[in-house]
């Protein structure tokens, strides 16, 4: 990676920043070390959003950005996509339900396609948020493909986890027990002017008690929201907060 588009990424330079991300994700050589010279930097969190695939993960994000914008924030959302079979590049590109912020100078977006590693995450992505965190953002938010059990893995580089949930859920909930239950630090039930969100909440609750989590200290809070009309998302914002300043 050449130091003098490196070190204009380090002041900032969104296009400098782009190519510098390319070049750690397609692998090319010298990019790990690059990053990895890098001093370590004053804490810059990273907040993983995770759960399973129509959850509202994009849309979540976006009405978290707006809370962070209006606090003067300088935010890096990073969205991992599934990856397309044969050419290996981004399917969804998530960032189509964060149009408001393609152009915001607080902002930066960036899609990467997961290339079926599993955990669905890219698998250069903890360097991409080490180099973010350099770039004179406030926080990293980073949003996961959303593939079930396997995703635990953002739990490894997140500060705080967040797991998105829906009413419907049920069994998808007994399924994923294993994995993403005992890695968030908070759930999320979405989607929560729905048919029994209260009940589903309550239950998730429940099961959150009765079980051991050997990360917390405090049991997972559980919130609801509304991600496309911006209910919860002030709790969400709050409770978010509140982590941080223990982290």
């Amino acid at each position: 990676m050449e130091n003098g588009l490196l070190q204009l990424a380090l002041q900032g330079d969104r296009k400098s920043i782009a190519r510098c991300i390319s070049l750690i994700e397609n692998e090319v050589p010298g990019w790990e070390a690059s990053v990895v010279s890098l001093q370590p930097h004053p804490a810059v969190p990273l907040i993983g959003v995770t759960g399973p695939p129509g959850a509202g993960k994009s849309t979540l994000v976006d009405a978290l950005v707006s809370s962070f914008v209006l606090q003067g924030k300088q935010v890096a959302i990073v969205c991992v996509d599934p990856s397309s079979p044969f050419t290996h590049g981004a399917v969804l590109g998530d960032r189509i339900r964060m149009g408001q912020w393609y152009n915001h100078p607080s902002v930066y977006i960036r899609s990467l396609a997961s290339r079926g590693a599993l955990g669905g995450l890219h698998p250069t992505v903890h360097l991409i948020a080490d180099l973010l965190k350099h770039c004179g953002f406030d926080l990293v938010l980073l949003e996961t493909v959303g593939v079930g059990q396997s995703e635990v893995g953002v739990a490894a580089i997140a500060d705080i986890s967040i797991v998105l949930l829906v009413p419907e859920a049920g069994d998808e909930v007994q399924f994923m027990k294993a994995g993403l239950m005992e890695v968030a630090d908070i759930f999320v039930v979405n989607k929560s002017d729905r048919a029994d969100a209260d009940l589903f909440a309550a239950q998730l609750r429940d099961m959150l008690h009765r079980s051991s989590h050997p990360k917390h200290q405090k049991e997972p809070v559980v919130l609801n929201t509304i991600a496309s009309t911006g209910v919860g998302i002030l709790e969400l914002y709050n409770k978010i907060k509140e982590l941080l300043s223990h982290t």
